[in-house]
């Protein structure tokens, strides 16, 4: 009788190896090309974001040579090459290069007294929105102050208010590009609000609390406000 039962355990074991075999074959047929092409889809998606991450890696590193060597035309009194090779550097790049080199070129047109040229890429930069938001108020702070000497107050506003509220890491800076537009239009009140806002920010670098300190002199020689004794 144990010969039996054993004989009964063999047989249900061989119909259930052979019905699993059967599911397997059948679950193959099924989904069998969609497992593969699942797998083949995978293996591909590793493969290309291999490839694009060697790829960004390569093009980062080539735009940061060029970019380099655009600097040293800079530095070797090569204006015209600098921002030719700068250009090239903006039309061929994406991302933090591309911000440089128009932040850069923006720079070299300014030395060439091109103030309207370099007020526009500055612009670009600011309009751009995928790029660094330090770059951006760096690009905004130096196209106000520019627009200091060939606008008015409402274009200076208009690149540097928003960071000149109380807080922001570039506040000094702007509080003294609005504070310049003002005294350059005779509006020494307001003038006098910005410097003085620099002054009592106890955060406020000591470079630009210095310059402040002479604009102040400066108007209270022209009439304006006095900043009390503190």
């Amino acid at each position: 009788m144990l010969g039996n039962c054993m004989s009964d355990d063999s047989f249900f074991r061989e119909v259930d190896e052979e019905l699993r075999s059967e599911k397997v074959q059948n679950f193959w047929k099924s989904y069998g090309k969609i497992l593969i092409a699942a797998a083949v889809i995978f293996v591909a998606a590793i493969a290309s974001w291999r490839f694009y991450d060697y790829y960004t890696a390569k093009q980062a590193g080539e735009a940061g040579d060029a970019f380099m060597a655009a600097v040293k035309l800079s530095e070797d009194k090569k204006p015209d090459e600098a921002l030719a090779a700068l250009e090239a550097i903006e039309g061929q790049s994406e991302g933090t290069y591309r911000t440089l080199a128009r932040l850069r070129s923006a720079a070299e047109l300014t030395e060439k007294g091109d103030k309207e040229a370099a007020i526009a890429r500055y612009d670009e930069v600011i309009a751009d929105g995928s790029a660094d938001e330090n770059l951006k108020a760096i690009a905004r702070i130096r196209a106000g102050m520019l627009l200091v000497d060939t606008a008015g107050v409402t274009e200076v506003q208009a690149r540097v208010g928003t960071l000149a509220a109380p807080g922001g890491p570039w506040r000094s800076s702007a509080r003294e590009a609005l504070g310049l537009a003002y005294f350059k239009v005779g509006g020494l009140e307001n003038a006098f609000k910005q410097f003085e806002a620099v002054l009592d920010d106890s955060e406020g670098p000591a470079s630009i609390k210095q310059r402040m300190r002479i604009m102040l002199d400066l108007i209270a020689s022209q009439g304006g406000p006095v900043k009390a004794a503190s």
